[in-house]
């Protein structure tokens, strides 16, 4: 359980820190976002367990990595230049 739960927080990690590797101008500041990835990693780990039961350790990873990924999607800020398209017939 504990090894679950340490692989978990490491993976929401992990992911937190890759995007903001790719993403430092659209989120906000790095230790934001990696408490964050660790927070959701945790969060999505403890749902999975939850719904699944014991014994399953990467349906839980899984999840851990899903609810991560989608927490630190939250923190993301829209770009600064928004493209305009003008139509043809305009």
């Amino acid at each position: 359980m504990f090894l679950e739960a340490l692989g978990s927080a490491l993976l929401g990690f992990a992911l937190a820190w890759a995007a903001a590797y790719r993403l430092p101008h659209r989120l906000p500041g790095r230790r934001l976002v990696l408490s964050t990835g660790a927070a959701g990693g945790l969060f999505g780990a403890f749902l999975a367990h939850s719904a699944v039961g014991t014994g399953d350790v990467v349906v839980s990873l899984l999840g851990a990595a899903a609810v991560a990924a989608a927490s630190v999607s939250l923190l993301l800020r829209p770009e600064k230049r928004f493209r305009r398209r003008h139509s043809a017939t305009v």
